[in-house]
This record gives structure tokens, C-alpha cells and sequence, in this order.
């Protein structure tokens, strides 16, 4: 698929890492696109002002700063008919400190969602740390990514792109449910961060 991945911090980078050599066509969309030679060699992308990476992409990845979201995505145009991926969690200062801003009423991807209405929003990659994504195959079980949205078709074609970045891919309903799944991010970051436990793990969804 080709996929273009807006925003190439440590996120935007890491997804680029996990999905080099998977028979993707990944395009890189930076403002100033010399500033991701390096990623752009490390990973086999092509490198492109983000409105320009976009088109024709059969997944777009918005990796970017909640804060600085809305003026980037606006920038891209209305994305119809493509399918976008949400990674980003609303964090910012709260009265308890860091933490969301939304929630139980709305959430980011819902937000994402009416910016782009005729675009496919579908919240995923928000609920680990970067170096998960860039590389799984060091964990001794395949970490879940747990992912929301309301066509069909578009968490299909994530869902291969999950599987490729190693995770398991699991559909937890339509794009409200990205009420569930950042919060869900939340849990991850207390304990990585907060709690003492670590960045090296991820969840993962165990039957018997």
C-alpha cells in the first residue's frame, strides 16, 4: 500500500521504521523535507510537503503534536474518501497536570472525524510507546492495537498494516470508541512513565 505518514517525530518515525520491508510505498509529508534525509534514507521513503504526500495514499498516518493537529490537517485538504489513521491522544495541562483533555462526551478521533467528514478517520497507534512500533518483534507475545472507526473497508486495510507493524489487530467498534482507546493510551503512558515500569512492553490479548 502507499502510505504516507504526516508528522516525523519519534512517532511518525518509529511507524516508518516497523513498516520498512514490508512491500509498502512510504512517502513521508515534512515542511521541511530536509530535515528528514536521514529517516528518508534509514527507511527506503520518499519525502514530500504533506499536501503533496497525501495524494493517491491508500492509508494517511497523522502523527503530529495534538496541540499543532488542527492547522496541519486543515492544510491537507478534505482527504475524501481516503483512509486517515489518528495516533495522536489529546494531552495537554490539566488542573491534575498532564493528562487528556477530552473525554466521555467526545475524543480526539471524533474531533479528527469532523475535520475531515468525508474522509475514513480510524483511531489506532495510540496505545503504546514509539519504540513498540517500531520494532515488536522483541516481545515474547504479540502486542494488541485496539482500533476505531466507522467504514468497514478503511479498518480493513489498517488492520493489514497493524498485522505488518506485528501487532494483533482488534476492531473495538466505531469511532466513538476513541473515547475508550485513549484513555486506554493513558494506561500505558502512567505505567511506562509514571509508574516505574518502562517504555519495553505493550499489552497484549492472551484466550484460554
Amino acid at each position: 500500500m502507499r502510505i504516507a505518514i504526516i508528522g516525523t517525530g519519534n512517532v511518525g518515525g518509529a511507524i516508518a521504521r516497523g513498516l520498512t520491508g514490508k512491500g509498502h510505498d512510504l512517502v513521508l509529508g515534512a515542511r521541511d523535507p530536509a530535515k528528514v534525509g536521514a529517516l528518508a534514507v534509514e527507511t527506503g521513503a520518499q519525502v514530500a510537503p504533506s499536501a503533496e504526500a497525501t495524494k493517491g495514499a491508500e492509508i494517511v498516518i497523522l502523527a503530529l503534536p495534538w496541540a499543532a493537529a488542527e492547522a496541519a490537517v486543515r492544510d491537507l485538504g478534505d482527504l475524501a474518501g481516503q483512509t486517515v489513521v489518528d495516533c495522536m491522544n489529546p494531552i495537554g495541562r490539566t488542573a491534575a497536570g498532564m493528562g487528556l483533555t477530552l473525554g466521555h462526551t467526545t475524543s480526539g478521533g471524533e474531533i479528527v472525524q469532523d475535520w475531515l467528514p468525508r474522509a475514513h478517520v480510524v483511531k489506532t497507534l495510540n496505545q503504546v510507546g514509539a519504540e513498540i512500533m517500531a520494532d515488536t518483534a522483541r516481545l515474547p507475545h504479540r502486542p494488541v492495537m485496539f482500533m476505531a472507526g466507522n467504514d468497514t473497508d478503511a479498518k480493513g486495510k489498517v488492520g493489514l498494516m497493524l498485522t505488518d507493524l506485528g501487532f494483533e489487530a482488534l476492531d473495538a467498534g466505531d469511532i466513538t470508541k476513541a473515547r475508550l482507546l485513549e484513555p486506554f493510551g493513558m494506561v500505558w503512558i502512567n505505567q511506562a512513565l509514571m509508574r516505574g515500569k518502562g517504555r519495553n512492553w505493550a499489552f497484549a490479548a492472551v484466550e484460554g
